[in-house]
């Protein structure tokens, strides 16, 4: 495609993870646009993990959340006509969908530019709101290389992958409570047929070499006093006590992070911390934590992976995995870190 945009648009509200994913192609868009303006639609909650980068121009924040609720459609649909008519005004030249859902299409087609960026295979009939349908394979790439393919087209450079995070503080007051060496440990996950047994986290803990310290929103507190109660006294935690910049921090400090199929897993990646990542249902090959230096601790059943569509063994590739083989992977990754 031979295009100079002027002003460049990306659609990635979520999730967490998805979002650490997508930074590889803003970097590649930066190196192969270095003077054109590049906004981003991000999720309500999500968005400071992107407020202040250099590399982007403005946030726009949606709350995607309300969108899904009936009893707020009246509002929803307000929000969405405003919506329509700004993303109109900006004249954007190029907007790229990474999200492929019927909403984002939508908003891609609501600026009104005349090239809209989507995969072939996007779901819920987004990519009939597409100019550009790029056809890339699904299953078995990962999601980082998956995005990268989508802008190759530009004439942008995928190789050399780099997560550029915008600043954030490193030294947050937290940290004053908590060893000076430690080992986090992530219990949640959005799905929970991706969860690995807490109390197993527990062990995990209680037989490291270093404490650990617990993390997760507030949703997940009580996951977490049961990772505390099985950890032999090795483990505290601070779930819900952190903002996703301050997790940042949390994460940029530790040396190992042990963690289901989750966000953390990615920050971890981007940042270079080495992961031992428990996986059952879903597929590491899409959404592991990328790079070589991480372990993927995985029973590898005939029925896996059927990413959480069925339920018909009770998740025997987590309730079955022992926590013996997360402890080597673990151990043998803080030994080469």
């Amino acid at each position: 495609m031979d295009l100079s945009p002027q002003k460049i648009l990306i659609v990635k509200p979520s999730a967490l993870g998805d979002i650490i994913h997508t930074l590889p192609v803003l970097n590649a868009l930066r190196r192969r646009f270095p003077n054109s303006i590049i906004d981003w639609v991000v999720a309500k909650g999500l968005h400071p993990v992107l407020e202040n980068h250099p590399m982007i121009g403005r946030l726009w924040i949606i709350d995607k959340n309300k969108w899904k609720k009936l009893g707020m459609i009246k509002e929803t649909f307000a929000e969405i006509a405003k919506l329509r008519k700004a993303l109109k005004v900006e004249e954007y030249d190029l907007v790229i969908d990474l999200q492929g859902l019927l909403r984002t299409g939508l908003i891609a087609k609501f600026t009104g530019s005349p090239n809209r960026l989507g995969f072939a295979s996007a779901r819920e009939g987004a990519p009939l709101f597409y100019t550009e349908k790029i056809k890339v394979d699904w299953e078995n790439i990962h999601a980082v290389d998956r995005y990268l393919k989508l802008v190759e087209p530009l004439g942008c450079d995928i190789r050399g992958v780099e997560f550029p995070l915008p600043p954030f503080n490193e030294d947050i007051s937290l940290l004053d409570e908590l060893p000076a060496r430690f080992a986090l440990v992530s219990p949640s996950a959005g799905k929970e047929a991706n969860r690995w047994p807490a109390e197993r986290f527990g062990e995990v803990a209680a037989n490291l070499d270093l404490p650990s310290v617990v993390i997760g929103d507030p949703g997940s507190i009580d996951l977490a006093e049961i990772v505390v109660a099985n950890s032999n006294g090795k483990a505290v935690s601070v779930a819900g006590r952190t903002s996703i910049l301050e997790l940042v921090a949390l994460i940029k400090r530790a040396e190992l992070l042990i963690a289901n199929d989750t966000g953390p897993i990615h920050i971890a990646a981007a940042l270079n911390i080495p992961v031992c990542a428990v996986f059952g249902p879903a597929n590491p090959t899409r959404t592991g934590p990328y790079g070589d230096i991480h372990s993927v601790v995985s029973l590898n059943l005939p029925c896996s992976p059927c990413y959480a569509k069925k339920r018909d063994c009770d998740w025997k590739c987590l309730c079955e995995l022992d926590s013996d083989l997360v402890l080597r992977a673990a151990r043998s990754l803080l030994q080469f870190s």
